[in-house]
């Protein structure tokens, strides 16, 4: 295989159009128990990467992680423009190139680790590490790709049920509660999109 692979600009075609299409939904998530702008700063950062997708389509795996990233710190804003851009930049840096299920894992577990650190956030809080923490040991444990994607959605629903600790849902107290996350939300989105996209991945 070449550098470039094929299913890269299928995969950010594919989860950017994902995401724009639940942009709806994740503003009114967001309205709920935050500022009411996760939606609409999502759909800016997704578009950014459909505009680039030629040039990212044309990079090897870590390269076009890396630079949809940076995309995503310049153009999402907000607190999900950081961290989502710290996701990709580390699954960029970590990556082995084809990817590999076991790298895909690895590459994964370093890039939550970075969004723990850049948001000073841990599981259990009410946030999009609340899906990716359990979808990324699924993936580590050798579940496929359609059984990861279940557990991000089982994961995104329980947080219905939480009390923000973190982020400005937490000033919201016990009234947190009874809302998904809309990061969870989003991060859902993402793990079943790209899930669908892998099944071939050994």
């Amino acid at each position: 295989m070449s550098d470039t692979d094929p299913r890269l600009r299928d995969i950010f075609e594919t989860t950017a159009q994902a995401v724009i299409a639940h942009a709806d939904e994740l503003t009114e998530l967001d309205a709920a128990i935050g500022d009411g702008d996760h939606g609409h700063n999502m759909k800016r950062g997704m578009q950014a990467v459909l505009d680039e997708l030629d040039t990212l389509a044309a990079k090897p795996w870590d390269e076009a992680l890396k630079a949809a990233g940076m995309q995503l710190v310049m153009k999402v804003g907000g607190a999900s423009g950081p961290l989502y851009g710290t996701l990709f930049m580390t699954l960029g840096k970590s990556l082995d190139t084809p990817p590999t299920r076991e790298g895909v894992a690895a590459a994964l577990k370093a890039a939550i680790e970075a969004v723990m650190a850049r948001g000073k956030a841990t599981p259990g809080q009410k946030t999009m590490l609340d899906v990716l923490v359990p979808a990324s040991e699924a993936l580590a444990a050798g579940r496929p790709p359609a059984e990861v994607a279940e557990v991000a959605r089982e994961a995104c629903a329980a947080t219905k049920d939480m009390l923000a600790t973190k982020g400005r849902a937490s000033f919201l107290g016990e009234r947190s509660i009874g809302h998904i996350d809309p990061g969870a939300r989003s991060s859902q989105i993402l793990i079943e999109t790209i899930a669908g996209k892998f099944g071939d991945v050994k």
